[in-house]
């Protein structure tokens, strides 16, 4: 999930149950299963529960020896038989937010059990329930979900502050902590070794690659990036920041011609039409913004008026907006006459809000579409099928976004790019598998493109990147579709960056 995306009223700051009061041990549960994937009958084995989370503590000088800190959760998914471990990969998936669970991935694309969705990804009326995942990672890598620290089950243990794992570095180090001790723990060191995130865990993968990389001496065979932000600055509305109005055109017009709301004289091929775009908003648009005020009228009634073409809004509103449309003044526009809004996640879906002419939605529908389905069944997946009990509250999107802390990026974007950048030219041998929603409006695909085309990696080492597209959202496996291709895509990416 995106970062900034919506305020539940879950208050993880606060939240400090008796059951996590200095632990001694990890809590796990493990349980034996099958299913059927590509005419096989796979047997593997799950591992739920929490890992600890120690620190060195000082007092007074001396050393008292690691002590417990936070307790990570996690589900391990192990297929059975295989002897030698060294040649299986190894994936460690987490979401975003901040403060997403990893859910999302674990019943939407990579474990052997699936929210049952329609197949637009809409949901059917509750009850919700899991089936087989035939579209399941799990015959080509072990899979390992976990949520960072106040998501999920996961907690600071009693007695210490959970904000301090509320920030980016902290948090980069919690999760690369994570791993490192399963890996050890799970003797994995040396099977190919690959990270899946989503969103605000994309950020969270490209600085984890780093960290594993320069401080354990970690080499991953690869990174999968699904709706990518590496670089902030290419989707913050801020003032005098210009490029978040280039990147988001293109996405404006594929939702636009997804609701039917563009002229006939424009393309009927999606991918097409998304070309012309991209010329029109890296080319004349890009120069009209970079003019400010000192821009011709003629010029400024051709880019209105191109605009308008190509979003689907009146000239009007364009020139109201000064050129310059923001996400939420989109997702509230675009089918105003309607009474409708456009989701911000995933653009295909449409909301209805009590206040038809205010300035932004209440609430996103696409987000409205999965919250309940993926919140009820895997509540009851883990202290059912997984056996794993605890009365605490699975965090499935705690409120952590608003307060998260940026120490190293005062007064600048955030930007891991450069972080990934060096990690891929220490380690040449890592692949990077991109994946891009069209109709996603939290991290345009243009911005993505941007952003690696700006990484200044060598020649030799672009073709380390794989870059590919669905016609789908921000969680583009909620399509069935583009989930089927999803499947394709990502085990032939794996194989590929497997020796």
């Amino acid at each position: 999930m995106a970062a900034d995306e919506i305020s539940p009223t879950a208050n993880t700051e606060e939240e400090k149950p008796s059951d996590l009061d200095k632990p001694s041990e990890d809590k796990l549960s493990i349980t034996s299963h099958s299913f059927k994937l590509n005419r096989r009958t796979l047997h593997y084995t799950v591992t739920t529960g929490t890992i600890i989370l120690k620190e060195e503590v000082e007092e007074e000088g001396k050393t008292k020896g690691p002590q417990p800190k936070a307790t990570m959760f996690f589900v391990a998914y192990m297929l059975d038989g295989e002897e030698d471990k060294s040649k299986r990969p190894i994936t460690f998936s987490f979401n975003g937010g901040p403060g997403s669970s990893s859910v999302w991935l674990h019943l939407g694309l990579l474990g052997p059990r699936r929210v049952v969705l329609n197949e637009d990804g809409s949901a059917p009326p509750p009850p919700y329930r899991l089936e087989d995942n035939r579209y399941s990672l799990l015959d080509v890598t072990d899979l390992v979900f976990i949520d960072p620290v106040s998501t999920g089950y996961s907690r600071a243990v009693t007695g210490e502050k959970p904000k301090e794992y509320h920030n980016f570095k902290k948090d980069i180090e919690s999760v690369g902590e994570f791993i490192r001790l399963f890996t050890s723990r799970h003797q994995r060191w040396t099977s190919p070794i690959f990270l899946i995130g989503e969103s605000y865990g994309t950020t969270r993968a490209a600085g984890v690659a780093g960290y594993l990389l320069e401080r354990h001496g970690m080499y991953l065979s690869g990174l999968m990036l699904l709706s990518s932000v590496l670089n902030f600055q290419t989707i913050r509305f801020n003032t005098g920041n210009d490029l978040p109005y280039i990147f988001f055109l293109p996405s404006y017009a594929a939702t636009a011609w997804f609701h039917k709301c563009l002229p006939a004289d424009l393309p009927e091929n999606l991918p097409v039409l998304l070309e012309e775009v991209k010329d029109f908003a890296m080319g004349p648009y890009a120069q009209a913004l970079m003019k400010g005020s000192s821009i011709l009228d003629g010029e400024r009634e051709y880019v209105i008026e191109r605009l308008a073409h190509y979003t689907g809004l009146s000239e009007e509103f364009v020139s109201r907006c000064n050129l310059r449309i923001d996400i939420f003044r989109f997702v509230k526009e675009l089918l105003r006459e309607n009474r409708r809004t456009v989701g911000r996640l995933d653009s295909r879906f449409m909301g209805i809000d009590r206040d038809a002419a205010g300035e932004k939605f209440e609430y996103d529908p696409s987000y409205a579409v999965v919250q309940g389905p993926y919140s009820a069944t895997l509540n009851n997946y883990i202290r059912g099928e997984l056996a794993f009990e605890s009365d605490l509250s699975y965090e499935v999107l705690a409120d952590l976004w608003q307060n998260w802390q940026f120490e190293e990026h005062q007064n600048e974007f955030v930007d891991v790019a450069e972080t990934l950048r060096k990690a891929i030219s220490m380690n040449p041998a890592m692949q990077v598998f991109v994946a891009n929603g069209y109709y996603d409006l939290a991290t345009p695909f243009l911005a993505t493109e941007y952003t690696f085309d700006h990484m200044h990696l060598e020649p030799e080492l672009r073709d380390n990147i794989v870059m590919v597209y669905y016609e789908a959202g921000h969680m583009m496996y909620i399509h069935q579709e583009s989930l089927a291709q999803m499947k394709k895509d990502l085990e032939a990416f794996i194989k590929s960056a497997t020796p």
